[in-house]
């Protein structure tokens, strides 16, 4: 199984303990790489994601419904990881290589919801441009 953790040890750990019960192994082809550079590369390479969650002890709320772009990444405060790894924030991916299509939303209201920002997605209506 295939996980996208970068440098977690203990999420990391939980994983591999948990596959192993079930005699699986995971995989994790993202490990220890540089964030910042993973960042700028999954933007270089064609991929549109939209940080859906924010969390205001660790991030400014108005960084929820703004999409991860050379802007985004440049606004982050130092101490941020750029790929949100410490829970800064948490990102939807709506398209990118592989993708057959792009998933068909727009951003609705920015609420705040238990303590975390959220950007809600909305189904867009069908036949509306991205």
């Amino acid at each position: 199984m295939g996980f996208g953790d970068l440098f977690l040890r203990d999420i990391r750990a939980y994983r591999e303990r948990f596959l192993a019960g079930l005699g699986m192994a995971g995989v994790f082809p993202l490990w220890l790489r540089d964030t910042r550079a993973l960042a700028e590369e999954l933007v270089r390479r064609g991929f549109r994601a939209v940080a859906v969650c924010v969390d205001p002890r660790q991030l400014d709320g108005s960084f929820a419904g703004r999409w991860l772009d050379a802007a985004f990444f440049a606004d982050l405060p130092t101490g941020v990881d750029p790929c949100g790894e410490n829970g800064e924030f948490h990102t939807f991916v709506v398209d990118g290589p592989g993708f057959r299509n792009a998933v068909n939303v727009e951003l609705g209201p920015v609420v705040l919801r238990d303590g975390f920002v959220f950007a809600d997605l909305l189904e867009r209506s069908a036949g509306a441009a991205a």
